[in-house]
């Protein structure tokens, strides 16, 4: 799906800036390049289907929809949702703004947020190669829980006044009639104008997000994280936690350095809660996120999220010793 944006990363990397390649500054470089670009175009397209859709499909209609269910079974669809899209941390945004948009409660929004970076099949597959389908069984539930109930306690808090202003006006403005007076043209317009306005007003926190990424992908070497997390301590769990949350990857490219860890004898539940930190805890994450809410939800968000994560890995360390 991004080969081509990988194609062009490469290209400006190596032969237009004339990085040498397999250095630490290539790969940092290339990292950047690479997912600006993606998640910008990812953005640009995700709002401009859910804005299109949004405008046959009115806020209030949603908010109704959702009222008559279970609170409980919207946290559970949106996190399977998340499952099934694997994207990572920072392409989710684009996504949690468009649920927020159309209707969709915040709990639940945040629940996607949660399980979208930290599960996908591919990281599935990977973690039954390597540790056995039990310990990816585990993580899969382990995660499913985590996001699940991230999104009840985010729900219970009423946290919806820390949400920028901006997210919930387009939101107020889209009136049921004027709607549907609407052309298809107009609905177009719409779209186009409104993805683009977002855009503008996120694209620095991106860029800045991204870098730092980018420097920690290029820079922060492998075994700098096995010789700090790698200590079967009681600290170690909280210490890997920690650790992870500066790093910025998805699930699968994560799951190399899990690898590597593990081989270095570092207690399973550690290996593993150092690995949901990177995904669903990434600190470029949090500074797109800043945008679009303010720094008490990111902090009540990142708290509550990395709580579940250092109790899931204690768990592990106590069952699968």
């Amino acid at each position: 799906m991004f080969y081509p944006i990988q194609l062009l990363a490469d290209w400006l990397t190596y032969s237009v800036f004339g990085i040498v390649p397999k250095t630490l500054l290539a790969s940092a470089v290339n990292f950047f390049i690479f997912d600006t670009f993606k998640i910008i175009i990812l953005l640009l397209v995700i709002i401009f289907v859910v804005s299109f859709i949004r405008t046959y499909l009115p806020p209030e209609k949603v908010r109704l929809f959702l009222a008559k269910k279970n609170k409980l079974t919207g946290h559970i669809f949106a996190s399977l949702l998340g499952i099934i899209t694997p994207f990572c941390s920072c392409s989710a945004v684009p996504l949690f703004l468009g649920f927020v948009e159309v209707g969709v409660p915040l709990g639940v929004t945040f629940s996607f947020l949660v399980a979208s970076p930290m599960i996908n099949e591919v990281a599935l597959v990977l973690l039954i190669g390597l540790f056995g389908w039990k310990i990816a069984l585990i993580y899969i539930i382990s995660g499913l829980l985590i996001a699940i109930i991230s999104g009840l306690i985010i729900d219970r808090l009423k946290v919806e006044h820390l949400v920028a202003d901006f997210v919930w006006k387009h939101s107020r403005l889209n009136n049921t009639a004027l709607i549907i007076k609407m052309t298809f043209k107009e609905r177009l317009n719409y779209s186009k104008d409104y993805a683009l306005d977002i855009v503008k007003k996120v694209w620095f926190y991106i860029i800045i997000g991204v870098g730092i990424g980018a420097w920690i992908h290029g820079y922060v070497p492998a075994d700098f994280l096995a010789q700090y997390a790698g200590a079967d301590k009681w600290y170690a769990v909280p210490l890997a936690t920690l650790i992870g949350i500066p790093l910025y990857s998805n699930a699968a490219g994560v799951i190399p350095l899990v690898s590597a860890l593990a081989e270095k004898g570092v207690a399973i539940g550690t290996t593993l809660a150092f690995m949901m930190a990177v995904t669903a805890l990434s600190l470029p994450e949090f500074i797109i996120l800043k945008k679009v809410i303010k720094t008490k939800l990111i902090v009540i968000f990142a708290s509550v999220v990395g709580l579940g994560i250092i109790f899931t890995g204690y768990l592990f360390n106590a069952i699968l010793k």
